[in-house]
Formats: C-alpha cells, structure tokens, sequence
C-alpha cells in the first residue's frame, strides 16, 4: 500500500489521541508513506495549538516535535510546484477546500499519477475526505464519513 498521509493522520503518530493506534498500524503495513512538504509545518503547528488549548503539556510537545523532526527524513516529501500548486487551485474552488487541504489532495492526486499505483489517502478531515472520495482515492478510515466530526 502507498499511504498519503494529511496532518491530521500524521500528527496522531506523535501524541496519543484517538485513531493514533490506528494510524500506527496503517504506517506499519504501508510500503510507502509520503505527505506534502507543508505538512511539516502543520504538524508543528497541531503540536504548538495542543499546547494554547491545555491538550498537551509543553514538554510533551516538545518532545513529540522532536521524535517528529527526527522521522521526518523517512517519509517521501512532495514537493511544493507551480504546477502542484495551480492544480491545488482548482482542486480548491471545485471542491469548497481550504487551501492546505487543496495542496494536500493535489499531492496525492499526483503522487499517484506519478507512481501509476493507487494511493490511500489518510485524513481525519471530513472535507477533504470527501473531495478524495470524488477524486478517486483510496480513503483511510474507510468509515470517516460515519464517524463524529473531529
């Protein structure tokens, strides 16, 4: 399996939340995990917003963003392209994104066609979830759309 991976999916590989089991084993059966390379800010910045609304303690998040840094080198990072970028435009305005969900799609929308293999995008956001859906993804969770909004 290809595993595409938003921040929201990523960040619970670092702080124990629920669905971070889950993503967990996901990761362990992929034989490819990749993000978009803005996910590594947004997952710094899901930590530091964990912080301000008292879900995690500082030092915790430090020490998450730590392990997270120091694995951020094992995933496959998807660059930032003028084209990547135009299509995330369009993805956008399709679909009703915000634009870093826009990126994400597109990245993961290329990816595919860049490897000629399907790719399971995994997301805990409803709004992308469903404009991969329409896409043509493979989605993870496969049940998100019955699940309680996040």
């Amino acid at each position: 399996m290809i595993l595409y991976l938003d921040s929201s999916a990523l960040v619970k590989r670092y702080i124990g939340e629920t669905g971070s089991t889950e993503v967990e084993e996901l990761i362990a059966q992929a034989d490819a995990v990749g993000i978009c390379l803005i996910g590594r800010a947004e997952v710094a910045a899901a930590l530091a917003r964990a912080v301000r609304l008292g879900y995690l303690e500082r030092d915790d998040a430090e020490a998450a963003l730590q392990v997270f840094r120091a694995q951020w080198h094992r995933l496959a990072r998807l660059q930032l392209t003028e084209p990547l970028l135009a299509r995330a435009d369009a993805l956008a305005w399709d679909h009703g994104l915000r634009g870093y969900d826009a990126v994400h799609l597109a990245a993961a929308l290329y990816w595919q066609e860049t490897l000629g293999e399907p790719v399971t995008l995994a997301t805990f956001d409803r709004e992308l979830w469903r404009a991969g859906q329409r896409s043509g993804l493979s989605l993870w969770p496969v049940d998100l759309a019955a699940r309680s909004a996040h």
